[in-house]
């Protein structure tokens, strides 16, 4: 790569809540942007969003939308990805997707760069962001997995409304001042994916994400076993999650269990390995009362870790608390992390 080389890049989606975060990573230059391309649905098309100080108008998406694009980001929803990610990779894009389209697919890498960078190189043109929950999960658990091995993994989340949408989120304020002002809460949006029947998310917490499948699963929680076992190269890796959403606008929370293969680990041992893990903050003293927040983490790309201690009746066992941005780290700083490592990996 030479240090001076400029790519086009287009994103899909540049109106959205990930697609304008994406526009703001890339406005600090992790890689020269020589041309950006703003793309959105049809209804979305004529809007007018800043990049480096110019306003760009936003364009409607077709599959005539990638000529001369190196990069082409998607954060449009899974139907919009199906549809025109092929199209940018006829063009010639290298396409970094944010949904769930490819995820799971055989051909395609999916991609946490401080956890496994090496799978780009295996990428056919479309390359795959993670589920937000599992990004920070497998992030904190690699430097683990490096040191010591593992051989289970037990998680309940504790996740964000805005993992579902702006409307989530307005539902959240709007329940709040309704239960406050003791009305009738209204619920139309959560559990996100179910067309059968909503709760108030308000004051609550709703243990369903997404639709249940017929072993008892809701689809949130078979992506994060799914997933986390591509990621990590271990497809026989012992992985169980739950997903619960609380009222909570940002940052997805996560109690995680884990069994390391080697016998003999202390919690200073696994403390250490987290501190020099990539992307990793640890923030985890019991006696100042320290241990990261969804507020505190909210708007950071680092994954924070605490309250690291060892199982009282598993030797092997550990319990950790991880905390990440679901908007950042989970979504739109990924993306731009997997970009910036195919440039510098000259893959692009």
């Amino acid at each position: 790569m030479t240090q001076n080389k400029q790519y086009n890049v287009a994103v899909v989606g540049a109106t959205g809540a990930v697609g304008q975060k994406i526009i703001k990573y890339l406005e600090e230059k992790p890689f020269q942007v020589n041309n950006i391309k703003l793309l959105s649905s049809k209804r979305s098309a004529g809007t007018k969003v800043t990049f480096n100080g110019e306003d760009i108008m936003v364009e409607e998406a077709t599959s005539n939308s990638f000529k001369d694009i190196d990069i082409a980001f998607f954060s449009a929803g899974g139907s919009v990805s199906k549809q025109l990610a092929p199209e940018a990779v006829k063009s010639g894009a290298i396409v970094v997707d944010n949904t769930s389209a490819y995820r799971m697919d055989e051909d395609v890498p999916l991609i946490v760069p401080e956890v496994n960078e090496g799978d780009l190189q295996h990428h056919k043109g479309i390359i795959a962001n993670p589920n937000c929950s599992t990004i920070q999960m497998v992030a904190a658990l690699k430097p683990i997995q490096d040191k010591f091995g593992l051989k289970r993994v037990i998680v309940s989340t504790y996740q964000a409304v805005s993992g579902a949408g702006l409307a989530a989120q307005n539902e959240l304020t709007e329940q709040t001042r309704q239960y406050l002002n003791d009305e009738e809460m209204t619920a139309t949006i959560l559990p996100a994916g179910s067309d059968k029947k909503h709760y108030p998310i308000a004051f609550n917490a709703l243990p369903q994400i997404d639709v249940f499948e017929d072993n008892g699963y809701t689809k949130e929680e078979l992506k994060m076993i799914n997933e986390t076992k591509k990621i990590m190269h271990e497809p026989n890796l012992h992985v169980a999650a739950t997903c619960v959403r609380l009222p909570v606008f940002t940052s997805h929370s996560e109690s995680v269990y884990i069994e390391t293969k080697e016998s003999n680990v202390n919690v200073e041992d696994v403390r250490k390995a987290l501190e020099n893990g990539e992307g990793i903050i640890v923030e985890d003293d019991p006696s100042t009362q320290t241990y990261p927040t969804p507020l505190s983490a909210a708007e950071k790309k680092e994954v924070f870790v605490g309250r690291i201690r060892k199982d009282l009746d598993t030797d092997n066992g550990f319990h950790l608390w991880i905390v990440s941005d679901n908007l950042v780290k989970g979504a739109a700083w990924n993306t731009v992390q997997i970009a910036e490592a195919l440039v510098k990996n000259e893959l692009v």
